[in-house]
């Protein structure tokens, strides 16, 4: 049998299982249950999020109440007769729009409803629009319509009056870490927590791009999924020497934290990369010293977080948002710079000297007000700056 990739083999296929999107799949249901089902649905969101599958569930749910599987495989894989899938993006001149309103007069073959998902709705073109709307203003009893769309602001605001809209959301990486967990182990495969926490949050809210970064790992072959694994198949920096780094930038060691950006270098890791990697790592020290080691805001496994916990208390929280502000700009200025390695080994020392310097200024400031304030206190002039 030819093989099913994560993302169409784990697609969710009841309202139960969208993940990260419950508000939405209970609102559904209700609507459902309540007889009060819209003629048009705006389903928005970014890629990945469950637009399509919560299309494909609340088709499922309206045409199939006796969850008759062959109906419900043939609805799920967008061969149903009466749920009918139309690719905007290939699909978008004005004839194919006049076919389909053509074809929405005829009633169902077997369901209750002729239901018509459109993705990338936004794809159209505006007189295809100006075809669907005249349907969508009075359409028949039996017709019902489901637009997916990953940039709303396409939409024309005639057509979106005319619907019901969802906003899909990002999906929360502790979800996604969840859920890839249990795929692992359906598969038959272990996997580091520290895996699971770094492929959800490369998923950056989208559950199919975090299951296709995990289908690109299990293909290695390995029966133990590891984050070394993931580090060497994208090329990330060494999650452990970038630990170092950010040791060498507590101790104030500029020559130290040299070294260990040589070594990133001499394993392949671009400039633009450590940088990356610095700002998500000093980001998680951020939260952690604003917030607490117990705080949500981090995805990091119990044993991680104690150790970031411990190493966010060496730094001032003041002195990390500096850092970050400093990272950002070197990043924008490196990939177009003569010299990538002269500014990145620069961003480096005045990293490691931030703490220093913070401590210099604090001193300064202290001295410079008490000097100030006895002055004052006095009635002498004001200390002068050397």
């Amino acid at each position: 049998m030819a093989y099913t990739v994560l993302a169409r083999k784990y697609r969710s296929r009841s309202f139960d299982e969208l993940v990260g999107q419950e508000p939405i799949a209970r609102t559904l249901k209700a609507a459902i249950e309540q007889d009060r089902v819209a003629h048009a649905y705006l389903f928005c969101g970014t890629r990945g999020v469950g637009k399509t599958s919560a299309a494909r569930i609340f088709a499922g749910a309206l045409n199939n109440p006796d969850d008759d599987p062959e109906i419900d495989s043939a609805i799920m894989t967008g061969i149903d007769t009466d749920v009918i899938e139309i690719d905007g993006a290939s699909n978008r001149k004005v004839e194919e729009a006049r076919e389909l309103i053509a074809n929405s007069i005829y009633r169902p073959l077997r369901g209750h409803y002729k239901i018509y998902i459109i993705d990338e709705v936004h794809m159209l073109t505006k007189e295809a629009f100006n075809t669907l709307l005249k349907t969508m203003e009075e359409p028949p009893e039996h017709v019902k319509f489901i637009l997916c769309t990953t940039d709303p602001q396409k939409v024309p605001a005639t057509i979106q009056s005319r619907c019901q809209r969802f906003d899909f959301r990002n999906i929360p990486g502790a979800k996604i870490g969840e859920h890839l967990k249990a795929v692992v182990e359906s598969e038959g495969l272990g996997a580091e927590p520290e895996l699971i926490h770094a492929v959800a949050r490369l998923g950056n809210g989208s559950m199919r791009d975090a299951l296709s970064l995990l289908d690109r790992i299990m293909a290695v072959g390995e029966k133990k999924l590891t984050l070394a694994l993931l580090e060497e198949l994208l090329g990330l920096p060494d999650r452990e020497l970038v630990g170092a780094l950010l040791d060498a930038f507590a101790d104030a060691d500029a020559g130290g934290a040299l070294e260990r950006v040589g070594e990133l270098l001499a394993r392949g890791v671009g400039g633009d990369q450590v940088l990356e990697s610095l700002l998500d790592r000093l980001r998680d020290l951020m939260v952690l010293s604003a917030c607490g080691e117990q705080t949500r805001l981090v995805d990091l496994s119990d044993e991680t977080r104690a150790a970031e916990a411990a190493r966010a208390a060496r730094f001032d929280a003041a002195g990390i948002v500096h850092m970050i502000a400093l990272c950002e700009s070197v990043q924008r200025s490196i990939r177009t710079s003569a010299a990538p390695r002269a500014l990145l080994d620069a961003c480096i020392v005045r990293l490691a000297l931030t703490e220093k310097l913070a401590d210099v200024s604090a001193l300064v400031a202290a001295t410079t007000g008490g000097a100030n304030r006895g002055a004052a206190l006095s009635g002498g002039a004001p200390a002068k700056k050397r």
